[in-house]
């Protein structure tokens, strides 16, 4: 999997083939679509999306483009499962943030067990590199306050800020969130 903050920027990387493979290093070329999905965005609203395939001409693996303001292997957009960690942040219980997002109980307390400390810190570690190049001054601002998931939104955020008020980029907060966190706002599922 690869991740973009744009697929339309990803279009032209590929037709002008500097687009890499992240294994070997070789050459990427269109290689189809991945399956059309729906994902779920705040509310009821809803994105279908169907991410570019790819393929190294080199090793011949395979990978997706799958854009920063949705996750792997989840039905909602990274700005809903972020909303849902805010709310967390903010003291509603699963229950609550369920009922507030209009999700199933047993999705959002998923999520929330999917933001476990070891990978908090590896997303707050992204989100400070970014601010460190963009703006090392806001760290004299900001304070850890004993609650990693708070202290890491908070660096994730201003990492969104800086990038919008300096680089200019249009994207939503989280969809620059879900770039710094490479498409993994969650830690992904255990295996077996």
């Amino acid at each position: 999997m690869i991740v973009i903050r744009r697929p339309q920027d990803a279009e032209a990387h590929l037709a002008d083939a500097v687009m890499c493979c992240p294994h070997c290093g070789g050459t990427l070329a269109k290689w189809g679509y991945a399956r059309e999905r729906t994902v779920r965005a705040p509310g009821a609203a809803t994105v279908t999306v169907r991410p570019r395939r790819l393929r190294c001409r080199n090793c011949t693996t395979t990978h997706i483009l799958l854009p920063t303001a949705l996750q792997p292997r989840r039905a909602d957009t990274t700005e809903v499962i972020g909303i849902a960690l805010a709310h967390k942040v903010n003291g509603l219980g699963f229950r609550r943030i369920a009922t507030l997002m209009g999700r199933s109980e047993s999705t959002v307390r998923r999520w929330l067990r999917r933001a476990t400390d070891t990978h908090l810190n590896w997303a707050c570690q992204q989100g400070a590199t970014r601010l460190i190049q963009l703006a090392p001054e806001a760290f004299t601002e900001i304070r850890y306050a004993g609650n990693q998931l708070r202290y890491t939104l908070t660096i994730l955020s201003a990492a969104a800020y800086w990038d919008r008020r300096r680089c200019g980029f249009e994207e939503p907060p989280w969809t620059l969130i879900g770039m710094y966190t490479r498409g993994r706002l969650l830690a992904p599922p255990r295996s077996g």
